[in-house]
């Protein structure tokens, strides 16, 4: 799976489940202070990561990325893109 198709499927649960803007989705864009994913919003994160790419993320891993770009890249490296 390529970086472009794990950035449309969490862009896609991103903006469906969650209800964050699609505009402030993008490569550069801050998970927590330009999307506002709040503590409760990460384990939904987690979870829906685990049913859309089979890779188990903790809540831990997901403080370590603060761009919606370097958490795709970490899902890639999670499922060996």
């Amino acid at each position: 799976m390529t970086l472009s198709e794990i950035e449309e499927k969490v862009r896609a649960f991103l903006v469906d489940e969650l209800e964050i803007d699609p505009e402030k989705v993008v490569p550069e864009g801050l998970l927590k202070e330009d999307m506002g994913i709040d503590s409760l919003e990460v384990v939904d994160i987690a979870v829906l990561v685990e049913q859309q790419f089979g890779v188990k993320i903790k809540i831990e891993d997901f403080r370590d990325h603060r761009t919606f770009g370097d958490f795709c890249r970490f899902i890639e490296s999670k499922i060996g893109g």
